[in-house]
């Protein structure tokens, strides 16, 4: 990769057993996200800019060669960057697994890297329906992400969907049309919900939320739901 002065990286988790499933793994967390939304927990990273340039990540990359199995593609929103597909093809070149964390805003993106085969797993947000996502993402990108899900399904590559849960913002009603949304789609395998964690610093000010849904039986026989947090 020729010399980059840009500086898309907000900052480097060097080494996590948690966000790729039985890998060891860092993770890159990218400045700059295209939605708002109100529970996320990452504020500093979605309105912050970037500090390191992607020559120096490449330098911390090259001295995990063997001693890590992956790298995870986080933000904000990582495929924003205009030069995100550069950067993975040369991490896959090194030999690591690539998985990437996605709201699914950039269909076009994702549609490049599978089919040059250069993921190995995507975390892919379900923010909420479309009766609601814009309300919660601060956003009109719902059609994007459907794009996203259904690039997905057709792709054969394993992923999850994934959705953040607030009490005031998704309730027991919208979690079953979410469900039921994903099996038209023809969506297979696992869903993870991520309570909002309390007293978090968050993008808006929201209030308490209740954990209501684990009461519910929601898993069907083609989705097993799955809580988190």
């Amino acid at each position: 990769m020729k010399e980059n002065v840009s500086t898309p990286i907000y900052s480097i988790t060097p080494f996590t057993l948690l966000d790729y499933a039985h890998k060891s793994a860092c993770i890159l967390w990218f400045a700059g996200c295209n939605m708002r939304c109100l529970y996320c927990y990452n504020p500093e990273i979605v309105l912050g800019k970037g500090t390191i340039s992607l020559d120096k990540v490449l330098t911390f990359l090259h001295s995990r060669k063997n001693l890590l199995d992956a790298v995870v593609f986080s933000g904000g929103e990582c495929l924003l960057h205009k030069n995100s597909i550069q950067l993975i093809t040369e991490v896959e070149k090194m030999g690591f697994l690539v998985k990437i964390d996605t709201n699914g805003s950039r269909p076009e993106v994702l549609q490049q890297l599978l089919e040059n085969q250069l993921i190995d797993y995507v975390a892919l947000d379900f923010k909420a329906m479309p009766v609601h996502f814009e309300k919660i993402t601060q956003s009109n990108l719902f059609l994007s992400f459907e794009k996203s899900l259904q690039l997905l399904v057709k792709s054969g590559l394993p992923f999850e969907v994934r959705t953040t849960v607030h009490s005031d913002l998704i309730d027991t009603n919208h979690m079953q049309a979410m469900i039921q949304y994903l099996e038209q789609q023809n969506y297979q395998g696992n869903y993870y919900i991520q309570h909002f964690v309390n007293g978090a610093t968050t993008l808006a000010k929201l209030g308490y939320s209740v954990r209501e849904l684990e009461k519910e039986n929601l898993s069907t026989a083609s989705i097993k739901v799955h809580f988190r947090g």
